[in-house]
């Protein structure tokens, strides 16, 4: 069984390129056979495992994401380390239960090919319980000898933890919530760090020797101009990074979707933060995002960051490994409060609350720890066409114009071509620079 290492098996000049051709989504002679299970409807074992780390200093308004704050997080009221303890007791369930299926349990499985630590912010973790994380993943599941493993990572000095240490753990890939460059925006964001920091995060790692640094950043956020998203951008380039996510700052609703109940996957939204994206709203502008993303692929192309996905750009060889994995809708585990994983066949994620999480986990009295509260869904053939389609149009590479032939799908994708959100280029459909921004009016016509 493979196990983990912080040095990967192949310099970064020889790391397969995920956005071949060879990888498209529906090359193949049938272009649904990258969403069909090749196993016969059995579960399939996982190429990669999210770790889901929730506890974060402060709570950004626009913030979704499954996060503990304050005293939670940090000072003598922490809930880390038991909440550590958590996700071994819940990583040694995990690969039980994957030990036990016919075919494809037991230590001559596939080691994985990414583990990604991310939040929250995880960097709040000592590297020492990176390293133990990442010996039992390693022992149990095992991590190939040239895998991805990333960590998030907020740039203020007092968040972004021991750069040095992670990389001596085994992480070999960072990414950085920097959102902006402007000092401004960031207040208005609600972020702790300052671009200074950003600059500094970014040369720790490379000191420390981190093999892929990635950048993410928002664009139509509130008092954002064309003129600071230039400045940003510019700024960012100017440090090298590896990769570059730009994503347009979404303002969605998990209460209103029934997404925070007690079994549900999303915390409910605090009132504050509800006031602050009501305002954010008005003063987003589509034309404004648009002419935002344009100028991404300018500045960043010219860097040699080429995009790759709807909201992602990287150098050769630096696409970001899991995150294509959900993409191709590769199997992949998933631990921690409110974190998704699929086998191939079902979609299963844990409730979001970290009470009933470490109660499952860490009972009291020294009783046996049981897998946390949450829910499955089955998958079924018009879905996995669906998702095949959508996930493939994702990618800068799109699907193959067969998809447009399926009746059930065409009638969709055939409404994009006429609003000119899909285009056909050669032997594939893919979305245009409006379509891009628009993708959800696409997908939504996609679905069962």
């Amino acid at each position: 069984m493979a196990v983990h290492t912080a040095t990967p098996a192949n310099p970064p000049d020889q790391q397969p390129d995920p956005v071949h051709v060879t990888d498209r989504v529906g090359s193949g002679s049938d272009p649904f056979d990258a969403g069909r299970d090749p196993m016969g409807g059995r579960p399939r074992p996982p190429v990669g495992l999210y770790l889901h780390i929730p506890f974060c200093v402060s709570l950004c308004p626009y913030c979704d994401f499954v996060v503990v704050t304050g005293h939670a997080a940090r000072g003598p009221g922490s809930r880390i380390e038991a909440f550590v303890g958590a996700l071994h007791a819940e990583l040694t369930l995990r690969a039980d239960a994957l030990d036990a299926i016919d075919g494809i349990g037991g230590p001559d499985r596939t080691a994985l090919r990414s583990v990604y630590l991310g939040g929250g912010t995880p960097s709040l973790l000592t590297a020492a319980q990176v390293a133990g994380l990442l010996d039992h993943i390693a022992d149990r599941f095992g991590i190939a000898l040239d895998a991805e493993v990333t960590l998030e990572a907020n740039p203020g000095p007092t968040e972004r933890g021991d750069i040095a240490g992670f990389r001596a753990a085994g992480v070999t890939r960072l990414s950085i919530g920097a959102q902006s460059m402007d000092p401004a925006e960031l207040r208005r964001l609600g972020r702790r760090h300052d671009p200074v920091d950003v600059r500094a995060a970014i040369a720790e790692a490379r000191a420390a020797g981190i093999r892929s640094v990635s950048v993410d950043l928002l664009m139509d956020v509130p008092g954002q101009t064309l003129a600071s998203w230039d400045a940003t951008l510019h700024a960012v380039a100017s440090l090298e990074p590896d990769h570059v996510s730009t994503y347009q700052l979404t303002l969605d609703d998990p209460d209103a979707e029934g997404l925070t109940t007690v079994e549900g996957d999303h915390l409910p939204v605090r009132a504050g933060a509800r006031r602050w994206r009501r305002r954010a709203a008005a003063e987003q502008d589509q034309d404004r995002a648009a002419a935002m993303d344009a100028r991404a692929d300018r500045v960043l192309d010219a860097v040699g960051l080429a995009r790759y996905e709807l909201s992602n750009r990287a150098r050769p060889g630096h696409a970001s490994r899991h995150n294509l994995a959900y993409w191709r809708r590769e199997p992949v585990e998933a631990v921690g409060p409110g974190a998704h994983a699929f086998d191939g066949v079902t979609r299963r994620w844990n409730a979001a609350r970290l009470d009933r999480y470490l109660a499952a986990l860490v009972p009291p009295d020294d009783g046996s720890p049981s897998l946390p509260p949450g829910g499955t869904e089955v998958i079924d053939d018009p879905t996995v066409r669906a998702e095949t389609a959508i996930l493939g149009l994702r990618l800068a590479d799109g699907i193959d114009a067969a998809f447009g032939e399926d009746p059930r799908l065409g009638p969709g994708l055939a409404w994009g071509m006429a609003h000119e959100l899909v285009a056909r280029r050669a032997d594939r459909l893919v979305l245009t620079p409006r379509g891009r921004l628009l993708s959800n009016e696409v997908f939504a016509r996609l679905l069962p």
